[in-house]
């Protein structure tokens, strides 16, 4: 598997590692000094507990709004290893401040310590994800980023984790926690020392230090492509929703589930851990692409774990009069397993969302202003985070709404970003759909895939063995499919409407109908002409032996008039599966195998003068081979 053998390699290991100690530090730091000012210091406090965890995070998000268009540049400028030691070096003095700061307990330094890990958070974040596509391979860079966001929020989960034992730990004694967080942020310097070199985009650039007119520059660095621009927008709304969940997480605890810092620790664990898991779960399905498709699907879960989310904790028993605060055990005894399950979900729901919206962000940004442009991300990010506590003061601090209606609010917003995906992203999401169908129906290997284009136009055919070619084929491709299939078939009641929205092409032979078959070469034409593929499977029917039928010669019609590549296909396996015509018609026999072994197999493209349909015959017989 790729990502594990990345995380050995001098080009990503140790930049993994300085990245992942800074978010865990980053998580120590302000997670322990929240509980510890909701749990033990909270009666020193003069504001509201609630006016003041949003406070603390709208100032560590605050810096990212006002620095990011400046680091960008800094980024862009100098070369990127040198930027991220000396931004860890940063990190270290900031962290001896806090150990003295928490030594004499001076909460208002403590504070003002947040916003300066906003500062140096926000100087890393353009560099971090601007180094990562000069050391990764184009191949790598999905697998790259869904290490980096399991990595961050793994971090982010242990951080979590000690920062809330920390608390308990060390409540009489505070400077125990800036001992740690020193500790944390000297293993960072070491391992930022071995980050290799990564030229600088544009050496000759001027640095503009005037923090307005910079930030209106790299925000239209970012409006300047609309693909990334929405990507960007995307981003800043999971940013938002994420905010709004791990703010809360610490009141939400007490005031609403009645339970102590193990609880609280325990459910922004689950969140973390499960942003992780969808993290990695994108590397693995995107196979070194960027699957768009799984972004409506990470929104759509992410709203529909929110609702779920309300409906447990508006129904938790209240804690009693008197009663003391509960422990794990008796959280999980009155109905916490299922809220702790909502919480992980809807955290793998928005790790699927967030990995390819970054590796898109990446790879479609000019390298020259790629990380002003990721700077342009980071200021909508805090914008979206800043408003997030604002919205956080507002909705609880002062119109007194409770946290579980708080939840169910951001998961209206989630429930209006699944749709606006949906709109946006309808093919690679019918695509992705289709993936997970046909794959788990069989182990599905793939070969030769790199074989089809990244833009433009091409035919596409293949042998037809049964009747979920077609699910394996569109599951394979990156790219949409528009199939020419038979009429009959398109016309079918329970898949019409189906097949109108994947934009598949009826065709049924000329003696049947001579309008059909001329409508439907135009169509090809026109969808070739918008730079798609097309796919046709040219014996015309199913096999009923197993053996490849005659290709007849409706491709080289296509190709008179429309000269374009085409990549021949194969697919291997699926003769005497239960969809195939083996032994008699499909669907009639006993199923005899259950998530069987196929290939999907892709040939080098043939040029339009050379695929002739014997041509093109031969090719595919040659990819699939004796086994059928």
């Amino acid at each position: 598997m790729l990502g594990p053998r990345l995380l050995f390699k001098k080009r990503f290991g140790p930049f993994f590692w300085t990245q992942a100690l800074g978010a865990f530090n980053d998580n120590v730091f302000r997670f322990a000094l929240m509980f510890t000012l909701t749990f033990t210091a909270a009666d020193q406090l003069a504001l509201d507990i609630n006016i003041l965890m949003n406070l603390a995070a709208g100032l560590f998000i605050l810096p990212f709004f006002l620095f990011s268009g400046i680091a960008g540049q800094l980024a862009d400028k100098y070369e990127k290893s040198l930027v991220v030691r000396r931004i860890k070096l940063l990190e270290l003095l900031i962290m001896l401040v806090a150990l003295a700061a928490f030594a004499f307990q001076l909460w208002g330094i403590l504070l003002a310590l947040v916003f300066a890990m906003g500062v140096q958070s926000a100087l890393f974040g353009p560099v971090k994800y601007a180094l990562l596509p000069q050391h990764l391979k184009q191949d790598e860079l999905v697998t790259g980023n869904a290490f980096v966001g399991m990595g961050t929020f793994v971090a982010i989960l242990c951080g979590t984790l000690l920062g809330g034992l920390l608390a308990g730990w060390a409540s009489e004694q505070p400077w125990i926690i800036g001992l740690a967080v020193v500790s944390f942020a000297i293993l960072g310097v070491i391992a930022s020392l071995k980050v290799p070199l990564a030229a600088a985009g544009d050496p000759e650039l001027k640095i503009n230090w005037n923090i307005y007119s910079q930030t209106r520059k790299v925000l239209g660095e970012a409006v300047s492509k609309r693909s990334v621009f929405l990507a960007i927008l995307a981003i800043s709304w999971f940013w938002f929703m994420g905010s709004g969940y791990l703010t809360q997480f610490p009141n939400f605890t007490r005031s609403v589930l009645g339970s102590d810092e193990g609880v609280g620790t325990l459910l922004l664990t689950l969140f973390s851990l499960g942003v992780g898991a969808g993290a990695l779960l994108c590397g693995y399905w995107s196979r070194g692409k960027i699957e768009l498709g799984m972004v409506p699907l990470g929104a759509l879960g992410m709203a529909v774990f929110s609702f779920d989310l309300y409906s447990q904790a508006a129904a938790f028993p209240a804690l009693m009069e008197g009663e003391n605060l509960r422990s794990l055990s008796q959280f999980l005894a009155l109905g916490g397993v299922r809220l702790a399950i909502d919480l992980t979900l809807a955290g793998v729901s928005g790790g699927l969302f967030i990995v390819p919206l970054y590796s898109l962000v990446q790879r479609r940004s000019p390298v020259e202003v790629r990380a002003q442009v990721i700077a342009a991300l980071n200021v909508l990010n805090s914008l979206a985070m800043v408003l997030s506590a604002l919205a956080g003061i507002l909705v609880l601090g002062v119109l007194g709404i409770s946290l579980p209606v708080f939840f169910f609010l951001y998961g209206l917003t989630a429930l209006v970003v699944a749709f606006l995906a949906v709109k946006l992203a309808r093919d690679p999401l019918l695509r992705f759909l289709i993936y997970l169908l046909s794959h788990t129906l069989y182990r599905v290997k793939h070969r030769g895939l790199e074989n089809i284009p990244e833009t433009g136009p091409a035919l596409v055919v293949a042998n037809h063995v049964s009747y979920v070619d077609a699910l394996l084929l569109a599951g394979a491709c990156h790219r949409p499919l528009r199939f020419v299939i038979d009429k009959d078939i398109h016309d079918l009641p329970v898949l019409k409407r189906f097949l109108q929205l994947a934009g598949t092409v009826p065709l049924t032979s000329e003696k049947i109908d001579r309008q059909n078959l001329q409508e439907a070469f135009a169509r090809i034409g026109e969808t070739l002409q918008k730079g798609e593929l097309v796919f046709i499977f040219p014996e015309g029917r199913l096999t009923r032996d197993g053996e490849l039928q005659t290709f007849k010669k409706g491709v080289e019609r296509i190709l008179a008039q429309h000269p374009v590549p085409v990549i021949p296909m194969a697919l291997r396996g699926l003769w005497g599966s239960w969809f195939s015509r083996e032994k008699g018609s499909a669907f009639k026999k006993v199923p005899r195998r259950f998530w069987s072994r196929v290939e999907v197999v892709a040939g080098p493209a043939l040029q339009p003068e050379e695929a002739t349909a014997e041509r093109l015959q031969e090719q595919v017989a040659a990819l699939r081979g004796d086994w059928r």
